[in-house]
C-alpha cells in the first residue's frame, strides 16, 4: 500500500542508523518507523520519521511524525494526505500566479478599473481558500475503537 520497495526488521539497534545511512548513500529517501528508546538514534538520522502513540517518549520526540491511532494503518492515510496537499498546494499557486501576471499588470497600465482588480484579488484569494477546504471535505470520518 505504501509502495515501499525495501524493509527492514528485527535489526539490532546499533545497526540501525548504520542501515539508515546506507541506504541514504544509495540515493533512497529513508523512512524509519520506530516506537522504542533503542530506535531513537536512527528516527533522527532518516529522512522522515514516525514514531508510535504508545512508544517511548524518546521515540516520539526525535521523531517527525506520530502515529496516534497506534496503528500503521494511519501511515498510508498520512502518505496519501501528505500527495493530495501538495497538488492543492501547486494549484493554488499557479492560480495565484496567473493571476498576479494577468490582472495586476493590467490594473497599473490602466486597461481595468483598480476596483475591478481589488475584487479579483478577493475573488482569487477565496478561490485559493475554498480548493485548499477540499482536504478538510475529504477526510474520512472519525472512529472511535476504544472508550474509557
Amino acid at each position: 500500500m505504501l509502495g515501499v520497495s525495501e524493509h527492514h526488521a528485527r535489526v539490532d539497534f546499533s545497526r540501525k542508523p548504520e542501515i539508515v545511512k546506507q541506504c541514504q548513500a544509495a540515493g533512497a529517501n529513508v523512512l524509519m518507523v520506530g516506537d522504542g528508546i533503542n530506535d531513537g538514534p536512527a528516527l533522527a538520522t532518516a529522512d522522515v520519521s514516525c514514531a508510535m502513540a504508545q512508544g517511548s517518549a524518546i521515540a516520539q520526540c526525535t521523531a517527525d511524525l506520530l502515529l496516534m491511532p497506534g496503528s500503521l494503518s494511519a501511515l498510508g492515510r498520512g502518505i496519501e494526505l501528505a500527495h493530495r496537499a501538495g497538488r492543492v498546494m501547486r494549484q493554488n499557486l499557479a492560480w495565484a500566479f496567473i493571476y498576479n501576471v494577468t490582472a495586476v499588470p493590467l490594473a497599473a497600465a490602466g486597461y481595468i478599473a483598480p476596483w475591478v482588480a481589488a475584487l479579483g484579488m478577493s475573488l482569487s484569494s477565496l478561490a485559493v481558500v475554498m480548493n485548499a477546504a477540499r482536504l478538510a471535505a475529504d477526510r474520512p470520518a472519525r472512529t472511535v475503537e476504544h472508550a474509557v
